[in-house]
């Protein structure tokens, strides 16, 4: 089959692989439809995190079940699923407790020795407990499949950062970052009940799609200016729940000065560059908390798929470009210069 390697930064190539097949008899194979670039996948294009040379890439990903293992019940060939970017066993403790990135049995799509999400196929341990049936006439609406595919990692990760903020009814949330994930955040934050919404951004085209997801403000100034601007539109108090969706050190320290004393920052956007921009002394003196970290997002899905089927929020409007397999190596390109917000793979 064909599948998405990395080899090198800014060498991401679509080359010829071996086909997956059933190793366990807990695995399913799966014919990929539709999956996408990450942000995060961002970070091994750019040289910030390792990769080995002919890796495989690419975590998100929905298909059909192609041949299961003789211990699959809960699954059969042509069903439509949708994955999560880790797969685990659904019975180990931090299964248990709803942590299923933390499984002692998971791991991710690409690491070393598995199948990545941008290819034709891929081979999923554990497939009862990883894989997410989906309704089978999905895969004749283009725009409800690609909905569906975000709850892979964007929709949920978006989800995990406002249940860690905190935002309930009423609340008044702040959004760092205008990529897929932070506009996730808003849309997560409007689904929670928040009655004022600020994203944080600059992108145009980024802040319309955050408008549309239930924004209220949108503040384009960066840095101290930001703060400034947050502060004033809430009284100088700042909001009672920030979504941190970057991992700079310059947008955790946005966050915290734009978080109202007593407020809670929840923060998913992966850590990267020198320092984490933590000043724990603010964050005591101002009794603010910090809750985040690798969403879970299997957890997530069975709670956001009902309202992604009918239609009560539609996350579908991140994917601003559609391309084949073929042209993974240009939708890198093009998210690299931020001229693409996220691309939609159609394998």
């Amino acid at each position: 089959m064909r599948a998405t390697v990395i080899h090198a930064p800014h060498d991401v190539r679509v080359e010829e692989v071996p086909d997956p097949v059933v190793r366990q008899p807990t695995d399913a194979v799966v014919r990929v439809v539709l999956a996408c670039i990450c942000g995060s996948d961002l970070w091994a294009y750019r040289g910030v995190a390792s990769r080995q040379p002919g890796q495989r890439i690419g975590h998100e990903f929905l298909g059909v079940v192609e041949e299961t293992g003789s211990e699959v019940s809960g699954l059969k060939r042509g069903d439509l699923v949708v994955s999560p970017f880790v797969w685990s066993d659904g019975v180990c403790a931090y299964c248990a407790d709803g942590l299923t990135t933390s499984c002692t049995e998971g791991g991710f799509w690409g690491q070393v020795g598995s199948d990545g999400g941008q290819g034709e196929a891929v081979r999923v341990p554990f497939a009862d407990a990883t894989l997410v049936r989906l309704p089978a006439e999905a895969l004749s609406d283009e725009r409800l499949l690609a909905a569906l595919l975000t709850l892979s990692d964007v929709l949920g990760t978006g989800h995990h950062a406002a249940v860690g903020a905190g935002v309930r009814p009423g609340s008044t949330v702040a959004v760092v970052g205008d990529g897929a994930v932070g506009l996730c955040g808003v849309l997560a934050a409007r689904r929670l009940g928040a009655e004022r919404i600020i994203a944080l951004g600059r992108h145009e085209a980024r802040t319309a799609i955050a408008r549309a997801f239930g924004a209220t403000d949108v503040v384009a100034e960066r840095g101290e200016a930001a703060v400034a601007a947050v502060r004033e539109l809430t009284g100088g108090q700042g909001a009672h729940a920030v979504i941190e969706a970057v991992g700079t050190e310059q947008s955790m320290r946005t966050a915290v000065a734009v978080t109202r004393d007593g407020g809670a920052i929840g923060y998913v956007g992966v850590p990267h560059g020198s320092g984490t921009g933590l000043d724990l002394s603010d964050m005591f003196d101002r009794n603010i908390a910090l809750r985040g970290g690798v969403a879970p997002v299997r957890t997530y899905i069975p709670e956001l798929l009902p309202d992604v089927l009918d239609g009560t929020i539609d996350p579908s409007p991140v994917f601003d470009l559609t391309i084949g397999l073929d042209g993974v190596p240009g939708g890198y390109k093009a998210m690299d210069e931020r001229t693409a917000l996220k691309a939609l793979v159609k394998a």
